[in-house]
């Protein structure tokens, strides 16, 4: 080996990381031979092998983010659709039946018809969502008396006998007649036929890291918590059913989900 190329190696050696496999005392002493000199370089050298292999890794991640956002595209507009074309078909067939309805709860107790309330959509986003009005005008205000009879978690108040129910209410409520007008949100794109439901403002402030993932998806109308038990289920599960159908979204589950509702409300299990 000619004095030049030792003088090339010493240098590299001096001036290129060494990695952690080569021991302390070969990065402080002097090489003592040739060959073990050479052995380093090849060790430091660069693989133009191991630079395809991750120029190819790169383009595959590429590709596989590019068709990770065309299937999920694709998956926005077909649920878009499908939301429209079943709320369109409907639409005609429930106007004269949610026009009965609004007439028994006239009739029933004094106050509108119609129950306007914030709830938080996909991603924190605040909308007026629509229902039928189950509740006396003051429920909101009875609310805070009634704070220790709660028999669901404390995110999520619920009571089986609820005084605040109407005599109308308690019918609409254990059919699920109630979330009808829900409908129109479906139509506006603030709601979806399925997906979580969608909680209120004060739900969301007392919500943990981990259960704002029910907030990733759109809320529905109805969803994998109201075929699996409704309010008899705890909130946690609430939230793992949810992060489950947001995890595995597809039309497919779209329409058992919607196909299952029907026996479910059918039943009447789980509501109140």
């Amino acid at each position: 080996m000619s004095e030049n190329t030792w003088d090339t190696m010493q240098e590299m050696v001096s001036f290129t990381p060494v990695r952690s496999q080569i021991s302390v005392q070969t990065q402080s002493n002097a090489v003592s031979s040739e060959a073990e000199l050479e052995q380093i370089i090849r060790f430091l050298a660069p693989d133009r092998r191991g630079k395809l292999r991750r120029a190819f890794a790169r383009q595959r991640i590429r590709f596989l983010l590019i068709l990770l956002h065309i299937n999920g595209r694709m998956y926005t507009i077909g649920k878009r659709t499908l939301d429209l074309t079943i709320s369109l078909f409907l639409l005609p067939v429930l106007l004269p039946f949610m026009a009965l309805v609004a007439l028994a709860i006239r009739l029933d107790s004094s106050g509108p018809v119609i129950f306007r309330q914030p709830r938080v959509g996909k991603w924190g986003k605040e909308f007026t969502c629509y229902k039928f009005r189950s509740m006396y005008t003051d429920a909101e205000a009875r609310k805070a008396q009634l704070i220790a009879e709660n028999e669901a978690d404390e995110i999520v108040f619920k009571i089986r006998q609820d005084p605040r129910v109407t005599r109308v209410g308690r019918i609409i409520r254990k059919t699920s007649i109630d979330e009808l007008p829900q409908v129109f949100n479906v139509i506006r794109g603030e709601m979806s036929l399925v997906g979580p439901r969608p909680p209120v403002p004060s739900e969301v402030v007392q919500y943990s890291f981990d259960h704002h993932r029910r907030l990733d998806a759109v809320p529905g109308m109805t969803g994998l918590q109201q075929i699996s038990g409704r309010s008899e289920l705890p909130f946690q599960r609430w939230v793992e059913l949810d992060v489950t159908y947001i995890d595995h979204q597809s039309l497919r589950e779209d329409v058992r989900i919607l196909l299952k509702t029907i026996p479910t409300v059918i039943s009447g299990k789980g509501a109140y």
